[in-house]
């Protein structure tokens, strides 16, 4: 029988944590009973493992005794990660035996799997320099400036490379189940996990879920009053080379250091800021379509969608339909 092991962090974690554990848990052990009902002999043993004999949780709110400790454990198959603490430097300080084990076992053939912010940990370990993963969308800035050497995919629910998977945020981490009961048991197994949990199969995309606050997180202060100002002209046409020369930096140098901190070129960034302004006008507004794109500096309306199609998954329609609870109740 092959081995899955669901990993409780060592105290540095909070009640997503919990919930990345229990729902692996119970999806994989439903998983199991449904294969073998239909007729197949049992294919994995699910435990919970950790680095000591309990973990605890949210001020010992909430506690989990593990199956068995990681130095018990010399081979499994698939090892997941939940999400980790919002404190994440002092959650890998945290786990440092932890990190080690993944590594090890990342060596000898196990696949990974990291839920939320347990991308961290992954990246930690070094295990995804070179490789794309996915975190929750509030972790992006100190992920990125944390490990640069990552190929981070924040639009995605789900990344899968090399024996690696990672997900976005919260608890898009039972798409990644799901995801995975399909990779190691069948599409029939998986099918019947999605609708007894009731998750959505096959979600590619969360970048309807984000909210684009701005990366600030970073020491280049012209830089940093350069996306003051964008974000004060959002009702305006604002070109590079008027910000450069704003700014009194050469278009090319600008360009370098507005993407080094940011990590977004200038462009991108104006029409994340225009565009999360347009949510917030479809959220909580009666107002049309053309009204709002007006209202953000476009005047054409192709291109209005264009964007706000790239940037969040679906229309300027579909948006507004899904998120304002007046058209919805209307």
């Amino acid at each position: 029988m092959k081995h899955i092991a669901i990993i409780a962090p060592d105290g540095q974690s909070n009640l997503s944590s919990v919930a990345c554990i229990v729902g692996s848990y119970e999806i994989f052990s439903e998983a199991n009973s449904y294969w073998e009902k239909n007729g197949h002999k049992p294919l994995y043993e699910v435990e919970i493992v950790g680095v000591s004999e309990q973990a605890v949780f949210s001020k010992g709110l909430v506690s989990i005794r593990p199956h068995t400790h990681i130095n018990s454990l010399d081979k499994t198959d698939l090892i997941i990660i939940p999400s980790l603490a919002h404190d994440y430097e002092s959650a890998l300080a945290g786990n440092v035996a932890m990190v080690d084990w993944l590594s090890r076992q990342y060596k000898n053939g196990a696949e990974l799997a990291s839920m939320c912010t347990g991308a961290f940990m992954l990246a930690s370990a070094g295990l995804l320099n070179g490789k794309v993963c996915s975190t929750h969308w509030s972790a992006v800035n100190t992920f990125s400036i944390l490990f640069p050497n990552v190929k981070l995919r924040s639009h995605r629910t789900i990344t899968d490379e090399a024996g690696i998977y990672t997900n976005g945020g919260a608890y898009s981490f039972l798409n990644l189940l799901v995801h995975l009961v399909e990779k190691f048991y069948d599409r029939p197994t998986a099918i019947f996990c999605a609708k007894l949990f009731q998750i959505e199969i096959n979600r590619e995309f969360q970048s309807i879920f984000t909210i684009f606050s701005g990366q600030k997180l970073h020491d280049d202060e012209e830089i940093k009053l350069a996306q003051q100002y964008i974000e004060s002209k959002i009702d305006e046409k604002i070109s590079v080379d008027q910000l450069s020369s704003r700014f009194s930096i050469g278009r090319r140098n600008f360009d370098r250091r507005f993407v080094k901190a940011t990590g977004n070129t200038p462009l991108e960034y104006a029409q994340r800021v225009k565009i999360e302004a347009a949510k917030r006008a479809f959220e909580n507004t009666r107002k049309t379509i053309n009204e709002v794109m007006y209202e953000i500096g476009y005047s054409d309306l192709k291109a209005f969608r264009e964007v706000f199609r790239k940037i969040t998954g679906m229309s300027p329609m579909e948006y507004r339909e899904r998120y304002n609870k007046s058209v919805v109740d209307s």
